[in-house]
């Protein structure tokens, strides 16, 4: 990690400072979102919680949830806690479902923003001598303009290209001499093949790759990094909610994502019960802004499932941990009475070298019974003649694993989908 701690608190940064920061932005968010926001004000009032009750960390558990729905009720400016002249931007999710989640931002909330992405490229390693290829989206989405603008904040180069055309992509990673790529994991894996597939190697000058956006497993990673000849590669998380990409980057010692928690703070609790999970046990993301000014959020539920990482990074960073995202509570597939996440099942296909890193999920139902059928990509190199036998061993480790069976079927490499974006894990034709 550099020495210089431009964006970064640095290591005289104590816990007990942090929690008075905690503290005293938590006072400020239920002031001003009771000031602010009719909803939030009903809401804190149906819980008996005024804005001067909050007195210490612990009465973060009296205040009262925030969700999605919350967001869709109050289209199409929900949880404003500002006048309507004071709103300089909105972005909105990429969510497909019904009402679009659109959040409001400030000036400030904008330069809070820029700050906490001008962190990801700092822990990462990156100097103003870098040159950052952006392959995400532009637009409404918040992941073009956020990894622009931390960019820009930061120092470095910014090359916004967004997703899709490769050739383009190739043109400039080659001519501009692209040090840095920031994409999903699908997009970076797609990159890789293309440089392989047009002999590129030798001209490519990345050294870093910053992904996130989608679950991913270590196999397609390690992938990714060996083709692009990477030092590094640094997952980020974000969500549209919470300003945006940039609310946590992993650093070198990839031991979990530090979370910027003098923004916001982090719970972790049981989707079920709404109470919080044992230190190191899996649950729901729950996150409440500490400096937000158009949309604060309050305790909101993410849906995102991780879990706290206790003690101090080896890196020295004293901000906290969380593990990659695991997923999502809503992206539980259900089969035959079993809970299942698809993590789970590229947690299984890790374990078996001859496997690639690519997989897809179809569900189906044909006479009242459900089947599942896992396809996966065969590892470049290795010979089709051991096909069945590793589909069967696939097979009976996955049943052990989920404690339902499915079908493998191993396929050639390259031959399920590649995505610029999101790539579509699971395919559940059960209701068509």
């Amino acid at each position: 990690m550099p020495s210089h701690h431009r964006f970064l608190p640095g290591p005289d940064l104590s816990r007990d400072q942090l929690f008075d920061q905690q503290l005293s932005g938590l006072q400020w968010t239920v002031n001003h979102a009771y000031e602010g926001s009719p909803v939030y004000r009903a809401k804190l009032d149906a819980a008996g919680v005024g804005p001067d009750s909050i007195t210490s960390l612990d009465d973060l558990s009296r205040l009262p949830f925030t969700s999605v729905e919350d967001l869709r009720d109050g289209y199409p400016l929900p949880l404003l806690s500002v006048p309507e002249d004071q709103v300089v931007r909105i972005h909105a999710s990429s969510g497909t479902t019904g009402k679009r989640k659109v959040l409001a931002y400030t000036q400030k909330d904008i330069d809070d923003w820029k700050d906490m992405f001008a962190r990801c490229y700092e822990l990462a390693g990156l100097t103003t001598e870098d040159r950052v290829q952006i392959c995400v989206g532009y637009g409404l989405w918040t992941a073009g303009a956020g990894f622009q603008l931390g960019c820009e904040r930061f120092g470095a180069m910014a090359l916004p290209l967004g997703p899709g055309n490769l050739e383009m992509q190739l043109q400039i990673l080659v001519d501009v001499g692209a040090t840095c790529l920031c994409s999903t994991a699908s997009m970076a894996l797609l990159m890789a093949e293309e440089v392989e597939k047009h002999g590129l190697m030798d001209r490519v000058k990345l050294k870093r790759c910053i992904f996130g956006a989608e679950t991913h497993s270590a196999a397609m990673r390690a992938n990714f990094e060996e083709r692009l000849g990477l030092e590094g590669s640094f997952d980020i998380t974000g969500l549209t909610e919470l300003y945006g990409p940039g609310a946590g980057l992993e650093c070198e010692a990839h031991e979990g994502i530090h979370y910027w928690a003098d923004y916001y703070i982090l719970e972790i609790l049981d989707p079920e019960t709404l109470q919080p999970v044992a230190e190191g046990e899996v649950g729901e993301m729950v996150v409440t802004t500490l400096r937000k000014e158009a949309a604060p959020l309050i305790r909101y539920r993410t849906r995102d499932l991780t879990r706290l990482i206790p003690g101090q990074c080896p890196c020295g960073q004293v901000l906290p941990r969380h593990d990659k995202i695991l997923g999502r509570s809503d992206d539980m597939i259900i089969y035959r009475g079993v809970n299942i996440y698809p993590g789970q099942i590229a947690a299984v296909l890790e374990q078996f070298p001859e496997a690639g890193s690519e997989y897809q999920i179809t569900l189906r139902r044909s006479g009242g019974k459900d089947s599942m059928q896992v396809k996966v990509e065969r590892k470049l190199g290795q010979n089709a003649d051991n096909d069945e036998n590793l589909a069967k061993t696939i097979g009976a480790a996955l049943h052990k694993a989920l404690m339902a069976r499915a079908g493998v079927e191993i396929v050639e490499p390259g031959e399920l989908p590649r995505s610029f974006a999101k790539s579509k894990r699971v395919l559940d034709e059960r209701d068509e």
